[in-house]
């Protein structure tokens, strides 16, 4: 093994693997596999899948998603959004699933906000594209001095002919496998991005528009929410409005697992990552209104896919809030990243889970759960949601003709 793999082998192993593991960046899975994978290793979708997702037919939420709407600003309201009212929570581990960074639990108050109902869907980013012009990350040759930024000092350049745009593809293995690896599962793949989820031969079909887009990283997201005069939503905020009005608890549904006779959102059934059994309906994403919304009327905010927040991931955030003012008032996140399983790579926060996560690989499944990821880095399971202020919505009203 040369210096290069043992160091990405040993920042993957040192992970917890308790935690939903993804590649550390889109660098280290460029690296790590040394030579692209080729389109004749068919990642492609399974036969009968849609691009994005596989039910045979679409599954719509078992509630028709009746709001109460008495407390929100007055009309007119920005469409698609739902108003969260401002409130204080504790935010934090909640339930034998909690990890280590999701405490210690902490008072913090939140003002209101209106959020996106459901994730951006591939509709919604294909208006963003053809208004813009804008190339996703996936879709860019990779930058060798970007990409060296979020890899251990001393990393010598690889061949030129490893920088072609691709990204991160989720693969069932055939069988059983260790979960302390990733990249079992996970395949850098040339010519995948949101056009193409499963790689260039793959393609988005009409059907698949209200699905979530994916292989967005956290600089695509960025740039639609400023084109659409939104930002992205706190870890804070994130996590308050997944309550949905109630007090925290380990599941938004109450205290029952998810398993393979209960499905409450869009989740792996079967073991991980080989045994593929979409007992919900859905081998891989599912359409952004799919399964009951929350008290605020948000769609999927558990499953399906994980979504990006605004804020730098820090381990011992919390400890740091913990000892400051009760409560924090709108926390904005730490100011710089601090991970101790890749200490050389900035991270930013992602939150929900996906259709990914079950009890024997991952229990992300849950209001407070953490995860992280580069923001370079796009994969088949990670989309995002906007937000904006009221008075940036009143004013975004004004100055739109």
């Amino acid at each position: 093994m040369s210096l290069l793999g043992f160091l990405i082998a040993a920042s993957l192993s040192a992970a917890d693997t308790s935690a939903c593991l993804t590649p550390s960046t889109r660098a280290t899975r460029i690296l790590a596999v040394g030579k692209p994978v080729t389109s004749d290793q068919k990642i492609v979708a399974p036969q009968g899948a849609v691009a994005s997702g596989t039910p045979k037919s679409t599954k719509p939420s078992a509630a028709s998603g009746h709001l109460d709407t008495a407390g929100w600003p007055p009309k007119p309201w920005p469409e698609g959004m739902v108003w969260i009212p401002s409130g204080e929570f504790m935010m934090g581990g909640v339930g034998p699933e909690a990890r280590k960074d999701e405490f210690p639990v902490h008072p913090v108050k939140v003002d209101g906000f209106w959020m996106d109902r459901t994730v951006v869907t591939n509709a919604e980013f294909r208006k963003f594209v053809r208004a813009t012009g804008y190339l996703t990350t996936a879709e860019r040759k990779p930058d060798w001095e970007e990409m060296k930024k979020t890899l251990p000092p001393g990393t010598p350049k690889p061949p030129e002919d490893i920088f072609v745009p691709g990204s991160l593809v989720f693969v069932p293995t055939k069988g059983p496998v260790p979960l302390d690896d990733p990249s079992r599962w996970w395949h850098w793949t040339p010519g995948a991005s949101w056009r193409h989820p499963f790689g260039p031969k793959s393609r988005l079909h009409p059907k698949d528009d209200e699905y979530p887009v994916v292989h967005v990283s956290w600089d695509d997201a960025v740039a639609y929410c400023k084109w659409a005069g939104k930002r992205l939503p706190t870890e804070a905020e994130w996590e308050f409005a997944c309550l949905g009005g109630g007090p925290p608890r380990r599941f938004i549904w109450g205290e029952r697992p998810p398993s393979d006779s209960f499905h409450p959102a869009n989740l792996w059934q079967g073991g991980f990552p080989y045994e593929r059994k979409p007992m919900d309906g859905y081998l891989y994403t599912a359409p952004a209104r799919s399964f009951k919304p929350n008290g605020y009327g948000l769609y999927n905010m558990i499953g399906n896919v994980w979504e990006w927040c605004a804020d730098w991931y820090r381990d011992d955030y919390y400890a740091t809030l913990a000892k400051g003012s009760i409560p924090t008032i709108n926390p904005q996140g730490p100011a710089e990243s601090h991970d101790p399983d890749n200490p050389d790579t900035p991270m930013r926060v992602t939150r929900g889970g996906s259709f990914l996560c079950n009890e024997g690989y991952c229990a992300s499944y849950r209001p407070a759960a953490r995860m992280k990821s580069s923001p370079d880095s796009g994969l088949s399971n990670v989309g995002f949601r906007g937000v904006m202020s009221d008075p940036d919505w009143r004013k975004k009203k004004t100055t739109v003709k």
